[in-house]
Formats: structure tokens, C-alpha cells, sequence
């Protein structure tokens, strides 16, 4: 069960995230033009509801559309969100990301039946035609069918969040978002529910606290903390490092093993996060758009005209919550926990999440390696880490003119000659940049498959 739900939220996840940058320009935008920002303007602030109604809900579906069937999937997905976005009266994010990726399903089954039947120089008139006809049908059928009932589930989910809101119980959602953060569920959570219901809550008052319920570094901050005065060995000497990783750089996951060395610090962390939430419902404050990574600086980047004082305020008290319980945990009833040990089972949780067990490398000799792009999902985050991991050791070994650069698996650089990602995002490498090698790995933090592509790059030398 919990791998099929990590599939089917890094999927949504990855309708999402290579579009952050635009939610981020939306964001920035609604946090400096509209008239409650930091310079209002009427005629810039006109941007912001077309930006929410139809860019972001395009993007999303042309995105999912790509992920399921290229570019050719992409194309029918945005003509078939148009359907949702005209037929709905809320911006469609979670229409666009049913309509995108079932659409590209649709002409790529259509393209299955036909192959091989087309007389010879009519391929592009048919696939042209074929495409337009289909999409015009898929459009109608989501204008009549589908926005009416996507703007109805968003009706009863924002009347089930807004019984929470309104009494005061949001805080209990941490029970649930922190657990699922160690178990790699947390894009699930933040870009297929909690955004969505965030950008609709912007279009209505500019703001919207969803936005920080999972990115607060605050909790995550806290368990460090008590590992670098309660902690031992290894843990607590890597502990200041991983503060600077996880508080500045966002990357959450790296204090993931921490808590499995002592599980019980879920409970610290649940008790940050809540705490944390009940400071920032108690202040009225939240973000504009979607921080990510989790860096306070992207939350702050993110935080409207007014909102520093309170978005502050939260992390500081999520942090010190989780920062009061953890330590007692880690003294009474902590143990010399081993760091590699808890390390190897995150590895282990990170495969399932990206639903692959296996490695594989060709690296085949001949001309100069030059360029090596790391690609995920969204390009950022642990593959980022990864990047520089392998950068390292290329130096050492005297490859230090390789350059070695991460990005969206969706978007790989054409110049790239070896591409390194997971094995389940193969088939998009393949299509973004058919002409690389590919690497496979099962995890971008320490992958033994780095050592051995160093190996092959010297053999070949």
C-alpha cells in the first residue's frame, strides 16, 4: 500500500514540481502587486488571476501530458485542460492534473491502434488531424463532465479543511505530515493536496498557510539541534552540517535518519510541526506560493508585505517544540545509535519511493566526456546533492573539467552525454535526450554506482 501510494504521489509530484519556478513568479507577483503587497499596482496585479486560472493549470497538464506520451502528450493535455479552466469558476489544478495525463493515455492508445495503417506520406496529415479531432472531443467531455465534478470534490474537500480551520484544529495535521515526510509521502501531501487548496486560497485573501504546513523547516531543525548537545558518535559531529543542509539548502531528507536512529522522535517532530502551525494560524499568516526546497530563505522569499514577523515566529516555535522534546528522548531513552545503519535505511525507503530495486550502467569508451547531467522529477534536492557528490570524486580522480550539472529529467540539456537517474524515470531520460548514456541508480545520495562510472571514465581515458 505505501508503495503504491508513493508512485501515485511522486506522479502527481511530478506534474508539480518542474513547474515551480512559474508558481514562484506567480507568488512573487501576488507578494509585491496586488493591493495588500509590498508596491500595489493595479495594472501588474491584473496578472495575477489569469497567471492562477490558466498558466499554472496549463503548465500542470501539459507537464503530466509529457510524463505520460512527450511532447505529443503534452500538446493534447494543455487543449484538454482548456475544458476544465473555461468550465469552472475555481483555478483547476486538480482537474489539470487528471485531464493532462488521461488525455496523453488517450492518443497514445489511439497511436498503438494505427501504427503500421497509415499509407505512406499521409503520417502527418493523420497525426495532425488525429490529435485536433481527439482533443477537441476530450476538451467538451471535460468542460461538461469533468469541471463540474472536480469543482464539486473541491467544494467538499475545502468545507473539510475549513471545519479544521475554523476550529482551530489544523495543528492535528501534522500527525499525519511528519510521519509521512520520513516515509517519502511528503511530495504527495504538499504538491497534490496542500498546494492546490493553497493556490485557491491566494486567488481569495493572497495568502495561504497550506503553504507551510509541510515546507517549515522548523521541526527538522529541532531534532538536529538536540542531536548536536544530546547526540553521539557520528551523529552528533555530522549534526551542524546537516543543520546547514536542511535549514538553508532545504533538503529535509537529510535529517530523515537521524529520527530512525531513535523513532520515537517522531513524536518530537509532530509536536514542532503543530506548534508551529497553531503560531502561524494564531499570527494570520502564510505564503504566497509553494517554498521549495524547504529553505527558511524560499519561505521567506515567500512571505507577503507584513508576514516576517509571524512566518518567523512559527519556524522559531516548531523548532524549539521539537528542540524540548527530542532531548529528553535522546538522553533518557536514546541509545549509540549507528548513523550508517540509519543512513542504509533511508537508502532503502528512497528506492521504494522511486519504485526501483535495481541498478544499471553501460558507459561505453570513445570520445571525451564533457558534460553529466544529474536529472529527477524536479531537478533540485537530492539530485542536486548527488551532482556534487560525483563532482568531488571526479575532481579527486583528475576529471575536474567534467561538468557536472543536475536538472528536470523532463528538460536534460542536449549536450549532455551521460545522464544519471533513477531507473524508473528511464524511458523519460531516454526521450528528453535519446543521445546520452544513462546511468541508473537508486539513490542520488551515495550511489556505489558513482565510484564505478569513475572507474569506467579512467579505463577509458
Amino acid at each position: 500500500m505505501k508503495e503504491k501510494v508513493q508512485v501515485f504521489g511522486r506522479f502527481l509530484s511530478g506534474m508539480v514540481m518542474p513547474n515551480i519556478g512559474a508558481f514562484i513568479a506567480w507568488g512573487l507577483i501576488t507578494a509585491l502587486f496586488i493591493p495588500t503587497g509590498w508596491y500595489p499596482n493595479e495594472a501588474i496585479g491584473a496578472l495575477v488571476s489569469p497567471m492562477a486560472s490558466m498558466l499554472l493549470p496549463l503548465l500542470i497538464a501539459y507537464t503530466g501530458g509529457t510524463a505520460v506520451y512527450g511532447q505529443r502528450g503534452g500538446v493534447i493535455g494543455a487543449i484538454t485542460a482548456m475544458g476544465v479552466i473555461v468550465g469552472s469558476s475555481v483555478p483547476m489544478f486538480m482537474g489539470a492534473m487528471i485531464v493532462g495525463p488521461v488525455s496523453a493515455w488517450v492518443i497514445k492508445k489511439f497511436d498503438r491502434k494505427i501504427e503500421g495503417k497509415i499509407p505512406a506520406g499521409f503520417e502527418m496529415l493523420v497525426n495532425n488531424f488525429s490529435l485536433g479531432i481527439i482533443g477537441a472531443i476530450l476538451t467538451v467531455i471535460a468542460l461538461k463532465g469533468v469541471a463540474p465534478f472536480v469543482e464539486v470534490m473541491n467544494r467538499v474537500m475545502e468545507s473539510g479543511v475549513g471545519f479544521f480551520v475554523d476550529h482551530k484544529l489544523l495543528p492535528l495535521a501534522s500527525v499525519f505530515i511528519e510521519p509521512a515526510k520520513v516515509l517519502f509521502l511528503n511530495n504527495a501531501v504538499n504538491h497534490g493536496i496542500l498546494s492546490p487548496m493553497g493556490i485557491q486560497q491566494v486567488e481569495e485573501i493572497g495568502k495561504s498557510v497550506f503553504f507551510l504546513l509541510e515546507a517549515n523547516p522548523g521541526p527538522g531543525l529541532g531534532i538536529l539541534l538536540a542531536y548536536c548537545i544530546a547526540g553521539k558518535g557520528s551523529a552528533k559531529s555530522s549534526a551542524p552540517g546537516a543543520i546547514i543542509i536542511h535549514f538553508l539548502g532545504g533538503i529535509h531528507e537529510i535529517y530523515f535518519p537521524y529520527i530512525l536512529m531513535n523513532p520515537l522522535l517522531l513524536l518530537a517532530v509532530i509536536s514542532g510541526g503543530a506548534s508551529g502551525i497553531f503560531v502561524f494560524q494564531l499570527l494570520g499568516v502564510g505564503l504566497t506560493s509553494p517554498a521549495s526546497p524547504g529553505s527558511i530563505l524560499a519561505v521567506l522569499a515567500m512571505t507577503p508585505r507584513g508576514g516576517y514577523f509571524g512566518t518567523l515566529a512559527g519556524v522559531t516555535v516548531a523548532a524549539a517544540v521539537s528542540f524540548l522534546v527530542a532531548l529528553p528522548l535522546l538522553r533518557f531513552t536514546g541509545k549509540d545509535g549507528d548513523l550508517e545503519e540509519s543512513k542504509d535505511k533511508v537508502k532503502k525507503m528512497k528506492q521504494e519511493s522511486k519504485g526501483s530495486q535495481t541498478t544499471e550502467m553501460n558507459i561505453s569508451s570513445g570520445s571525451s566526456i564533457k558534460k553529466i547531467v544529474f536529472a529527477c522529477d524536479a531537478g533540485m534536492g537530492s539530485s542536486a546533492m548527488g551532482a556534487t557528490v560525483l563532482k568531488k570524486k571526479l575532481a579527486a580522480a583528475g576529471f575536474g573539467d567534467i561538468s557536472v550539472v543536475h536538472s528536470p529529467v523532463s528538460s536534460i540539456p542536449q549536450d549532455a552525454q551521460i545522464v544519471v537517474t533513477h531507473k524508473e524515470l528511464k524511458e523519460r531520460a531516454a526521450h528528453s535526450n535519446p543521445n546520452a548514456q544513462l546511468v541508473l541508480i537508486t539513490n542520488f545520495m551515495a550511489a556505489p554506482e558513482y565510484d564505478q562510472l569513475v572507474e569506467s571514465l579512467k579505463d577509458n581515458r
